[in-house]
C-alpha cells in the first residue's frame, strides 16, 4: 500500500510503500501507536502514543493536529478500519507540515542570537 512517512529528524516527508500495519510499527520504532485523521479522504496518522513521554527525537505538526515527536506514517484508511492506499500526496501534504523545534535546540545557547542595532 501507498503510505508517507513523515521523518521530523531529517524534515523529510516521502512516499513509501509497505505491505502490513506491522511495518507501520517498524517505522515508528514503538508499539504503543494510535491514530488520528488527516484530511476528509480517510487518511491517518499513525504515530507512538508515548512520544512526549519518551522525549523521542524530532517533532512536526500537521495543520491544527497536536505536536507529534518522532516518525509518522499517514496511509488510508476504509470505514471498517482496514488499511488502502494514502489519498493524499506529498506536495499537498508538504504545505501543511511544520517541523518544529525540539527542546534540546531550545536548550542550546547558539539557538536564538539577538541582534541589536
Amino acid at each position: 500500500m501507498k503510505a508517507l512517512l513523515i521523518n521530523p529528524v531529517a524534515k523529510k516527508i516521502e512516499a513509501i510503500d509497505i505491505d502490513s500495519q506491522n511495518e507501520i510499527t517498524d517505522l515508528i520504532g514503538y508499539d504503543t501507536i494510535i491514530s488520528d485523521d488527516v484530511g476528509s479522504d480517510g487518511d491517518k496518522l499513525f504515530f507512538d502514543e508515548e512520544c512526549f513521554l519518551r522525549g523521542t527525537e524530532g517533532r512536526f505538526q500537521i495543520d491544527k493536529l497536536i505536536p507529534v515527536s518522532g516518525n509518522g506514517v499517514i496511509i488510508g484508511s476504509r470505514q471498517d478500519g482496514s488499511l488502502q492506499d494514502v489519498q493524499t500526496e506529498v506536495a499537498e501534504l508538504s504545505g501543511g507540515v511544520m517541523f518544529l523545534l525540539s527542546l534540546e535546540s531550545v536548550r542550546d545557547p547558539n539557538c536564538f542570537k539577538l541582534h541589536f542595532i
